[in-house]
């Protein structure tokens, strides 16, 4: 049977509700439940993708009974809800909804959640099954993946299945990220433990596989022969929102270079698996990670660049500097931009210079991957009006106005041999519609499927901490001489068009 004649696997085959299970929250009276989990679940049960054996149990410090939770979701749903709230969908899902007040590090909170998972067990038949959200901050994590382990919790039996969905921050630095992995394993095996990066739950970022591998009009020009460089863009026009101290010990780089970016980088440039199942396509994303050449302290002073907000202008409204922003010191050193080079040493990459950049107080939010062509040779046009081509760009659009679009040149009309740049674009919403999405509703019906293709395995984190750790190092020994060093609402430092325009490259103009 050829390609073309094999039978397709019906849509309806591949998208079955979610198994039977309970979802448990620990930190369930923060800000994650209430903006983007809860309306992330409305919107898979509206989409037909929960069964009725599902249930939701929220466990947190705050004190607060039952009665008192289920109004206060109620409230936040009907505020953070993508879509307008329909009373029929929502009162199923506020019946199934639990609250357990208990502190993260004792026993008896645990005692507590194993009677009250046995009694939705028998209310609601959920099998068993249980996934567990550790929506906390990081220093919970080890306590409370201890205490589920000593309490039987993550145990699998009778083909009940037990998984754990960690958020970032995974680890503070290598060594960190190697010994929570380390303390994990030792309760968890790896099938159980499902990394979470909300990018990858972007239709956008997904769709990178298809427009790649799906593609034969791509995938043969996607290489060091035809590419002249790649630049990944995460750009933000908001500031540290509150969060001074966290992002005091945290910074751009460890914030979203060593997940975010690395992410992006690995599905733009890894090579083609096999198939999609998880463990195939994570297989090629750690070869991708381990082909980076590695930074050393010279190359980190020419291939990075750091930086720091001062007070400026962004969306027509005066923001303060970052060393101005609440629970920030007066003379931080912590970068809220970070833009690097790197160098992929595999046969489809050499010689191809990767750009990242991330940063805070940006002139514009976006994000986006930018691939650009090479220039054809220009002995033909020498005799016309033409000195320079139209570099060819191809950019995925992630967010916002998520699409793909085409940059080339093409003859102005008229008489002279002239050239400008046209582009071709594809835009989601208007092929697709708008889809009411968090950007979670993917990655937990994966969760709950079992499909740990989304999710960062133990290698894939440890491998990304290991490119970042001699930029740390190196910027933990020297102290920026000129911070703040680009105005809130500007593009960032100097230095960071330096970064590309000593290759005789700039960044692509938005």
């Amino acid at each position: 049977m050829t390609a073309a004649t094999t039978p397709k696997v019906p849509v309806e085959a591949l998208i079955r509700p979610a198994e039977p299970c309970v979802i448990v929250i620990f930190g369930a009276a923060g800000d994650l439940t209430k903006r983007l989990l809860l309306p992330a679940l409305y919107n898979l049960k509206q989409s037909n993708l929960l069964r009725q054996e599902f249930a939701i149990i929220g466990v947190a410090h705050t004190p607060m009974s039952q009665d008192d939770f289920r109004s206060k979701i109620a409230q936040d749903i009907h505020e953070f809800a993508t879509v307008p709230v329909e009373d029929h969908l929502w009162q199923p899902l506020e019946q199934r909804l639990y609250y357990l007040a208990g502190e993260f590090q004792e026993a008896d909170t645990y005692h507590q959640l194993q009677d009250l998972l046995t009694q939705v067990d028998q209310d609601y038949g959920t099998q068993g099954n249980y996934l567990f959200y550790l929506a906390t901050a990081s220093n919970f994590f080890c306590d409370i993946i201890t205490q589920l382990g000593a309490a039987g919790l993550v145990r699998e039996d009778n083909n009940q299945w037990r998984r754990v969905i960690i958020e970032k921050p995974f680890g503070h630095d290598l060594d960190s990220a190697r010994t929570l992995n380390k303390s994990i394993g030792a309760v968890l095996e790896e099938k159980q433990i499902y990394r979470i990066d909300h990018y990858l739950g972007k239709e956008t970022v997904q769709n990178i596989l298809v427009f790649r591998f799906g593609n034969g009009l791509f995938e043969p020009i996607w290489n060091r022969e035809h590419i002249d460089h790649v630049q990944i863009t995460v750009a933000e026009t908001v500031g540290v929102e509150g969060r001074g101290n966290f992002y005091e010990g945290t910074g751009a780089l460890r914030d979203m270079v060593q997940n975010h970016l690395f992410q992006l980088l690995a599905m733009t440039a890894m090579e083609p698996p096999i198939s999609f199942s998880a463990d195939e396509v994570r297989d090629e994303k750690s070869k991708l990670l381990k082909s980076i050449i590695p930074l050393t302290a010279e190359t980190v002073q020419t291939d990075t660049v750091r930086g720091q907000y001062s007070a400026g202008i962004v969306k027509d409204t005066q923001v303060p500097a970052y060393r101005s922003e609440p629970r920030v010191a007066s003379d931080s050193t912590t970068e809220t931009y970070a833009a690097l080079k790197l160098n992929i040493d595999n046969w489809r990459w050499a010689g191809v210079p990767f750009y990242l950049r991330t940063g805070k107080r940006l002139a514009q939010r976006v994000t986006e991957i930018a691939i650009q062509f090479k220039q054809v040779p220009s002995l033909l046009f020498r005799q016309t009006s033409i000195d320079r081509l139209t570099p060819n760009f191809l950019t995925i659009r992630i967010q916002p106005k998520e699409g793909i679009h085409l940059k080339f040149g093409a003859k102005v009309p008229g008489p002279a041999m002239t050239m400008d740049a046209v582009e071709m674009s594809f835009c989601y919403n208007d092929y697709f519609g708008k889809i009411p999405s968090t950007g979670y509703e993917t990655l937990l019906y994966d969760c709950m499927i079992g499909d740990a293709t989304l999710f960062q395995r133990s290698d894939n984190v440890e491998l990304g901490w290991s490119v970042v750790s001699p930029i740390l190092e190196a910027w933990a020994t020297t102290s920026p001489e000129n911070f703040p060093n680009y105005t809130a609402g500007s593009w960032g430092p100097l230095a960071a068009d330096d970064l590309l325009v000593r290759d005789g490259r700039q960044w692509l103009p938005d």
